[in-house]
């Protein structure tokens, strides 16, 4: 992505300000770091002006915090004004490595906890912020997304808690199902796709990929992926296969009807690289069982693409996979917690986003458009173009 700095001719919504709750502050330092780097090198003769008081600064990460008291109970602090201010605020709600003591004992925070604490900053705020944004790659409760029973709609009520706590957009990355937007339709909401980075990821840690249709195939492990599974094939110029999961809907284990079988559609994968994309990983159990799927229909490698990597029940059975041929690596990004342990792994490789978020508030403070930022299609064709001219490392 390269600085134009024709789309900063607006004058920002407001002064600058970024605050990464305690779920979020390695990525948002490195999120700061990207903008204070193009505001010092960005030539403007007018930043003088009282319109761009405070544009050149530091950093514009503000000092705020959730402190809490021994009963467990918490309150939002900022420590500096906020008056007239364009606030971004950066929350991971899947970040369990965070802990606070409740009456003596140590809880590991839950997502219920994280979204508290963001709702306490946005009132600590006292309304003096010009606007207020929302950065939440994982969308708070995003796969209670609809109702099938007598059940909550957890991630609507979060969007409309939002909307009149006053905040003004809010950014979510590869929403489970977009359409909860719905929720508060008159509002800003954009789901992001990090699908340049998992190219540019990909292409970086494997230098022999032939992208095209005789050695290379997306595939969608279910119905839910097929999106992303499609755009990501037509982008590469490659087919696409798809399984879609077979349940029994007699039984509820964990909440939810166990998987049976995946059968799959899609023409011969033999001799083949395949690339799983989806979502998330959670425990893991849809993405090796397709997997291994793939390797018995004789596919060559395994790539696994995911959005968000949770790894809910460990990463002892992806050593194995690993070890055994099933898998040859996961891209996943650092939109929300990394177990230090994934980077000891060989399998292992992480998708760096904090570039994105860093231009999306760049241009929403200069109140930019960022459609054309939202759409990767040229940069994934040029960065492909330059790896089979040899170009290795981007």
């Amino acid at each position: 992505m390269n600085l134009n700095d024709s789309k900063y001719t607006n004058i920002p919504v407001g002064k600058l300000g970024i605050i990464a709750l305690e779920s979020s502050k390695e990525l948002g330092k490195l999120v700061d770091d990207h903008i204070v780097n193009w505001r010092t090198k960005r030539t403007q003769n007018h930043h003088d002006g009282i319109e761009f008081d405070g544009y050149l600064k530091d950093s514009y990460l503000l000092d705020a915090a959730c402190p809490r008291f021994g009963s467990g109970e918490a309150k939002g602090l900022i420590r500096e004004s906020v008056r007239g201010s364009d606030v971004y605020l950066l929350i991971d709600v899947l970040n369990y490595s965070i802990q606070y003591k409740l009456c003596g004992q140590m809880n590991h925070m839950s997502p219920d906890d994280h979204y508290s604490d963001l709702k306490r900053i946005i009132s600590a705020a006292c309304g003096k912020a010009k606007s207020i944004n929302v950065i939440m790659p994982f969308l708070y409760e995003s796969r209670q997304h609809k109702r099938s029973a007598r059940e909550s709609l957890d991630c609507a009520v979060m969007l409309q808690e939002l909307q009149a706590l006053g905040v003004k957009n809010i950014v979510t990355f590869d929403a489970h199902d977009p359409r909860v937007q719905n929720a508060i339709p008159n509002h800003g909401f954009e789901t992001v796709m990090p699908t340049y980075q998992f190219v540019k990821a990909l292409l970086n840690c494997c230098g022999d990929l032939q992208i095209d249709k005789d050695h290379l195939m997306m595939i969608s492990p279910d119905e839910g992926a097929m999106q992303r599974a499609i755009y990501f094939a037509n982008v590469l110029g490659v087919d696409m296969g798809m399984f879609y999961k077979r349940r029994d809907y007699s039984t509820i284990i964990d909440g939810r009807n166990p998987i049976v079988a995946h059968e799959f559609l899609g023409d011969s994968v033999e001799g083949k690289d395949v690339i799983i994309i989806d979502d998330m990983i959670s425990s893991g159990d849809s993405m090796i069982d397709v997997a291994h799927q793939l390797k018995q229909r004789k596919a060559k490698r395994v790539f696994c693409l995911s959005t968000f990597g949770l790894f809910t029940n460990g990463l002892e059975r992806f050593d194995q996979c690993y070890e055994d041929g099933t898998i040859y690596k996961i891209i996943t990004t650092n939109l929300t917690y990394q177990n230090p342990d994934l980077f000891k792994r060989d399998w292992y490789v992480s998708a760096d986003v904090s570039k994105y978020i860093a231009l999306i508030i760049d241009n929403m403070n200069h109140d930019a458009s960022i459609s054309e930022i939202l759409d990767p299609t040229e940069r994934i064709k040029l960065r492909i173009e330059e790896y089979k001219n040899g170009k290795r490392s981007f």
